[in-house]
């Protein structure tokens, strides 16, 4: 049993798994601001009662949300960014296909916020000669993101999770480095717990951050 787990394997690896724990950071963080941009005009446009806008938003959010993110990450890689820029980039189509992921996910946190607000207050606003854009941004969106913020917050801690995926196309977070650790030693346990070990650390930190932020704001 002494060798059930080696601790030095652990160590020797420990300055590249926190390298990698940095870059799931910084991809989920940029991922989850960049889908939160993108999800709010595709969420009115589900919502538009124009046709031109509407159909394109729900397919967009279905398809999203009804196929794997393995599979779009597959996509993006091998598919939009080589015809977008010519070749390849790891990170670039790792933050593009968690972006579109996210995306979809925020489009519904957002449009269930909006629909949560009474419709009266849009009926009053608008009897005091508001118009929709100026409806939505100082009457509706401020009463509803306060609504969204633990959907927000839930969808952060998944996107942290799911980035573990774009260590398919090589990107460098911790999944690529418990990888390339298992595959060294060919040894399982270090490797692996200690990824769920980082991940669980991330999350828990994250859920116990968001819950105080919550407190306060909401």
């Amino acid at each position: 049993m002494p060798d059930f787990f080696r601790i030095d394997i652990v160590i020797d690896y420990l300055p590249l798994l926190l390298k990698g724990t940095l870059v799931t950071i910084g991809l989920s963080v940029v991922s989850i601001l960049l889908g939160s941009l993108l999800g709010l005009p595709m969420a009115l446009g589900k919502m538009s009662r124009r046709w031109f806008l509407k159909y394109p938003a729900v397919s967009y959010i279905n398809f999203f949300r009804g196929t794997p993110l393995y599979v779009q990450i597959l996509i993006v890689h091998f598919g939009l960014v080589p015809a977008l820029l010519g070749q390849t980039n790891v990170y670039v189509a790792a933050i593009t296909a968690l972006t579109l992921n996210a995306a979809a996910y925020t489009a519904e946190i957002y449009r269930a916020g909006i629909q949560s607000i009474d419709k009266g207050q849009t009926e009053a606003a608008q009897s005091l000669g508001l118009t929709q854009p100026q409806i939505m941004r100082f009457i509706i969106l401020p009463q509803a993101i306060k609504r969204m913020i633990p959907a927000f917050g839930n969808e952060f801690i998944v996107l942290v999770k799911d980035s573990s995926l774009v260590a398919l196309i090589a990107a460098q977070e911790i999944m690529y480095w418990s990888n390339a650790m298992s595959r060294q030693y060919m040894r399982i346990w270090e490797a692996y717990l200690t990824a769920a070990f980082i991940y669980f650390i991330l999350t828990y930190s994250l859920s116990k951050l968001l819950a105080y932020f919550e407190r306060k704001v909401v």
